[in-house]
């Protein structure tokens, strides 16, 4: 088990949320597994954790067909 903070973005009508490289590794995860998730939002002062992590623009829109 591991515990990630990570941003959700949108792709088309869903959110998205990716595994760092670290995680996937960890776990041995790979495309077509399915995983369990607990979701839940952060605390507000845990938020400081995000600083620098910057605004998603529309160039990191994940496009599919």
């Amino acid at each position: 088990m591991a515990q990630v903070v990570a941003k959700a973005k949108r792709v088309g009508g869903s959110i998205m949320v990716t595994l760092p490289k670290q995680v996937v590794e960890l776990l041995g995860v790979t495309e077509g597994d399915v995983v369990e998730l607990n979701v839940q939002l952060p605390r507000r002062s845990f938020l400081g954790a995000l600083r620098g992590l910057g605004s998603f623009t529309e160039g990191d829109r994940a496009d599919h067909e």
